[in-house]
């Protein structure tokens, strides 16, 4: 019995370091796809936002709503249909996204400095990085604020939608404010439920759904990402 009892241990602990190194590498997966999307949406957003005739000819005509709307009928496209796609074509959608996305962000080159910009950003960078680690690394169970972030969440693009049409400043400090708030939540639950997602299905052994499911962590942390940047780049930055 004490050989049995010795044996399945071993088992069992072996089994736990290979879901634990299993889960550094899914996680080291999910930011570095969330870090080529940054890249790629950056690059975008500066060469489209430091071309006015190319600002201009996007920003100064109906083409701006087709911009700005875009990458939220993709997102939602994408969610829908990640199922049925190969995790290699998922992949380039998600880059796709992002260089779209990068696309509808432009403009914030023509209304802020180079400078503030770049400090937001690490602002932004160092926050996440705090939210994401708390996430990955408290005990405690942040399954609960799902659902009020959610609702925070269409609550703040509901908002958003209204204030295109009304323009109120003390509208759009409001939004910010929670919005800095609600990303800074999500960021911390998204990256706790893509480690749960991994542990509670390493042992399924389907690599093709781990691959997509690392895409869909990556999307979900750099929608936080870069929502959190918008909204503090409308308190840090400064305008042109």
């Amino acid at each position: 019995m004490a050989d049995y009892q010795t044996i399945n241990y071993g088992r069992s602990a072996t089994s736990a370091a290979a879901i634990d190194e299993g889960l550094k590498a899914h996680m080291n997966k999910v930011y570095g796809l969330m870090s080529v999307a940054m890249v790629l949406t950056g690059l975008v957003a500066w060469a489209v936002g430091t071309n006015e005739q190319l600002l201009m000819a996007i920003f100064g005509s109906p083409l701006k709503w087709v911009v700005m709307f875009a990458p939220l009928a993709v997102v939602f496209a994408f969610g829908a249909t990640l199922h049925r796609m190969s995790s290699a074509t998922a992949q380039l959608v998600f880059y796709g996204f992002a260089a779209l996305m990068g696309l509808s962000i432009s403009y914030i080159f023509a209304v802020y400095t180079g400078v503030s910009i770049a400090q937001t950003f690490l602002v932004t960078a160092i926050a996440f990085a705090g939210l994401s680690l708390y996430g990955y690394t408290t005990k405690r169970d942040l399954s609960g604020f799902g659902t009020f972030l959610m609702m925070g969440l269409i609550g703040l693009i509901v908002a958003s939608l209204v204030n295109l049409f009304l323009a109120s400043g003390a509208l759009a400090f409001a939004i910010s404010v929670v919005g800095v708030l609600i990303f800074a939540g999500l960021t911390a639950f998204d990256t706790q439920a893509i480690k749960n997602t991994y542990i509670a299905h390493a042992q399924s052994g389907d690599q093709e759904w781990l691959a997509k499911s690392a895409i869909m962590g990556a999307l979900n942390l750099y929608l936080d990402f870069l929502n959190m940047f918008m909204f503090l780049l409308q308190f840090l930055g400064n305008r042109e």
